[in-house]
C-alpha cells in the first residue's frame, strides 16, 4: 500500500514537472523573464505559507531564520532568484525543447560540482557520463550537426547550461540545512523575494499587459516551484526503495516533448530526441551503483 502511495505521488509530480517547460515559453509570450520569476515567486510563497499554516509549523519559520539567515540569504539569492532568471532568459531565447533538455544536465553537474566543494571523488562513470551528456547537449544546440559548432543560440545555450550550474550550488549549499524542508524553501523565497522586486525595479516594470501573462506566473509558481515539491518530498518519504522512485523522473522531458508539440505548435526536431537520449543515457550511467 505505501508502495502504491509514493507512486502516485511521485508520477503526479513527474506529470506536473512536464508541463512547466510549456509553461515557461507560454508566460513568456507575455511576460519579460524579470517578471515572470517575480509573479511566479511571489505565488510560490504565497503557497508555501498557506501548506506551512495547515501543517502549523509558521513557528518554525523564526527559529530557522534566527540560527540560519545568512545560508537563507545565500539560498534566496540562488534559487529562486538567480537560477530562474537565468532560466527563464535561457527559454527567451532557446526553443522550449532545447531549453528543457539542456536543463536536465543539472544532475551531471553537480557530480562534477560536489568534487571542490564537498571534496567527493570524480569516478570515471561521471567522467563517461560528462561527455556522454554533454554530446548530447551539443547535437540539441546544433540541431544535429555536433561538428558543425554552429549553434542556434549561443547565448541561450550558454544561460541554460549556466542554469544547471546554479541548481547544482544551490543543492551542494543546501547540504549544509537541516531545517523541515518546507519551512527551508518557504524562507527562500521570503529573502528572495526583495531582491527580484529590487530587481524588476531597476531594470523592467510591472506592468502586465496580458492576463494570460499572469496566469502563466501563477501556474508556474503552484506547480514548478511549490506544490510539485512537496508531492515529490511526500513520494520520497513514504517509498521503500527512493532509487525507483527518482528513476520515473527521466519520464518528464520525453512527456515534456508532447506538451510542446501540442499546446507550443512548436515542430518536435530529430535532434532534439536523439540529443535527449544521450542526454538520459549519460544520467542513467552516472546514477548507476558500481
Amino acid at each position: 500500500m505505501i508502495k502504491d502511495v509514493a507512486y502516485k505521488y511521485a508520477l503526479i509530480s513527474v506529470f506536473l514537472w512536464s508541463t512547466v517547460a510549456t509553461a515557461f515559453k507560454y508566460s513568456l509570450k507575455y511576460l519579460s523573464p524579470e517578471q515572470l520569476v517575480f509573479f511566479a515567486s511571489l505565488c510560490s510563497l504565497l503557497t508555501l505559507l498557506i501548506v506551512l499554516l495547515i501543517q502549523k509549523k509558521f513557528n518554525l519559520i523564526f527559529i530557522y531564520i534566527k540560527n540560519n539567515t545568512l545560508l537563507v540569504l545565500i539560498l534566496g539569492a540562488i534559487n529562486p532568484f538567480l537560477y530562474y532568471l537565468v532560466l527563464f532568459k535561457a527559454y527567451d531565447l532557446l526553443p522550449a525543447q532545447e531549453a528543457q533538455a539542456i536543463n536536465y544536465t543539472w544532475a551531471l553537474m553537480l557530480a562534477f560540482l560536489s568534487v571542490p566543494f564537498l571534496k567527493q571523488k570524480l569516478k570515471l562513470k561521471d567522467i563517461v557520463a560528462g561527455i556522454i551528456c554533454y554530446f548530447g547537449v551539443l547535437i540539441i544546440s546544433t540541431k544535429g550537426e555536433p561538428f558543425s559548432l554552429n549553434f542556434s543560440n549561443l547565448d541561450g545555450v550558454f544561460l541554460a547550461l549556466l542554469s544547471t550550474i546554479l541548481w547544482s550550488l544551490y543543492w551542494i549549499f543546501n547540504t549544509k540545512s537541516k531545517a523541515d524542508p518546507v519551512v527551508s524553501l518557504f524562507c527562500n523565497f521570503l529573502f528572495a523575494l526583495p531582491m527580484i522586486f529590487i530587481y524588476v525595479l531597476l531594470t523592467d516594470s510591472f506592468e502586465i499587459t496580458n492576463v494570460n501573462g499572469l496566469f502563466g506566473a501563477i501556474y508556474v509558481g503552484l506547480f514548478e516551484m511549490g506544490i510539485t515539491f512537496l508531492f515529490w518530498l511526500k513520494a520520497m518519504q513514504t517509498t521503500n526503495n527512493t532509487s525507483r522512485i527518482a528513476n520515473l523522473i527521466f519520464i518528464s522531458p520525453f512527456l515534456s516533448l508532447v506538451f510542446i508539440y501540442f499546446i507550443l505548435k512548436e515542430p518536435i526536431y530529430v535532434s532534439t530526441l536523439f540529443g535527449l537520449l544521450f542526454i538520459i543515457f549519460g544520467l542513467i550511467i552516472q546514477q548507476k551503483k558500481q
